[in-house]
């Protein structure tokens, strides 16, 4: 398999151009978003308007499906301890992620083939970004060339695959760099991808007009041939994919690129202390939203062991189960700096493209800043000094002794 061309955009069938990209005509029967409350009520929508195997492509976890819930459960458990009589008025959300400055600590995670969900794809997605000031993660499988969404200019990251073409790869960085992406991201946790019961189901295949446009096509074109009992897309990877990458790849990958280096995948706290050797800039604690090794940790229970280890010598951000404010603020108390946000953005997309994917963003923005406002925190960074409590079951606070991080106005 072999990339197009560096600097030559490739154009799907239904990518629209000009300054209006993204901006799809609201669907029939979207609701104001006014009235969209929560994440969980996108959800609902996204479910009643999409074909059950693109809704099972995007919701499916892999095998039972058991790390897809416990990645929620978990969240639900970690319970923070607030602060009180701290001074700090309504607290701003921004901060710095990756080292730029962000309007929320989130990032949008890489995710393949968004012109499933609306016919803009990846415009949509880029243009929500933009307008709320956070970067957007191109995936590698993107169904919009990497050219025409630099073009919405929305702060980019390039998300890779290892593939066993390397020429492939560098053509790819080289054209990230040329498109003006500001950091690269390596997703490190898909040597195959996983058993996902629901697309083998289904039979799962990509409609005609959806495809990875920044691949060339070459002799591993195999996702849209549909077979019963099989993935189509898994087929693809599958043929596409190196499972036998080490850490010297990724020593290799460094050395490809001065841009910043974003490790994803990482459960293992000696994995993440590896990757900050190896030169990464970032670690994301991730299995991948549940679909790949069904049985794995939820990822915020491995967070606070990768934050410790690393000891800052690389940033933490979380990804796997972002689905509220509340859950941002979790993870900045457990030791990340951000969150990768996914599944909800493809929900927004379904409901009311660029406009649906605005509110997920808008919708946390304004959760997070009365979580930090209640916890007693004037922005993002200060949740790291706030306690934790892990489960119901826990007996101690983890995080800093009630002493620390006390300052003039505590007195």
């Amino acid at each position: 398999m072999s990339a197009a061309s560096p600097g030559a955009p490739t154009q799907s069938p239904t990518e629209p151009a000009g300054p209006t990209a993204g901006r799809a005509q609201r669907p029939a029967g979207a609701p104001p978003l006014a009235q969209i409350l929560c994440l969980d009520d996108l959800e609902r929508l996204a479910a009643a308007r999409l074909p059950a195997e693109v809704w099972d492509f995007v919701q499916g976890g892999s095998g039972a499906e058991t790390t897809l819930a416990a990645n929620r459960a978990a969240l639900r458990e970690v319970t923070v301890l607030p602060r009180v009589l701290r001074g700090t008025g309504p607290a701003t959300t921004r901060t710095r992620i990756v080292g730029a400055p962000a309007a929320l600590p989130a990032a949008v995670a890489p995710m393949a083939y968004h012109q499933l969900l609306t016919s803009a794809g990846e415009l949509a997605t880029a243009a929500a970004a933009k307008a709320a000031d956070v970067p957007f993660t191109v995936g590698m499988l993107s169904s919009c060339s990497l050219e025409s969404i630099a073009a919405v200019g929305a702060r980019l990251w390039f998300q890779l695959y290892w593939l066993t073409d390397r020429g492939s790869m560098r053509d790819l960085i080289a054209r990230a760099e040329a498109a003006g992406c500001e950091a690269l991201m390596i997703t490190v946790d898909v040597p195959v991808m996983g058993r996902r019961l629901r697309d083998l189901r289904n039979g799962f295949a990509l409609p005609p007009e959806v495809s990875a446009v920044n691949l060339a096509p070459g002799p591993h074109s195999f996702a849209h041939s549909r077979v019963a009992g099989a993935s189509a897309v898994a087929e693809h990877t599958k043929a596409a994919f190196d499972p036998a990458v080490t850490w010297r790849d990724l020593e290799w990958l460094r050395t490809q690129s001065a841009l910043p280096l974003i490790v994803k995948g990482v459960l293992d706290e000696n994995d993440a202390v590896r990757a900050a050797e190896c030169g990464a800039d970032a670690v994301v604690v991730s299995n991948h939203g549940g679909r790949q090794l069904d049985g794995a940790v939820a990822a915020v229970a491995a967070l606070p062991h990768v934050a410790e280890a690393v000891g800052g010598r690389c940033e933490v951000l979380l990804d796997s189960g972002v689905r509220s404010g509340t859950d941002i603020l979790r993870a900045l108390a457990l030791g990340a700096s951000g969150v990768l946000v996914g599944r909800p953005l493809l929900w927004g997309l379904a409901v009311d493209g660029a406009e649906g994917a605005e509110r997920v963003l808008a919708l946390l923005r304004t959760e997070l800043a009365d979580c930090l406002t209640l916890a007693g925190c004037a922005d993002p960074r200060a949740a790291a000094r706030l306690r934790t409590m892990l489960g119901p079951r826990a007996t101690a606070w983890y995080g800093p002794s009630s002493g620390e991080g006390h300052d003039h106005r505590d007195h």
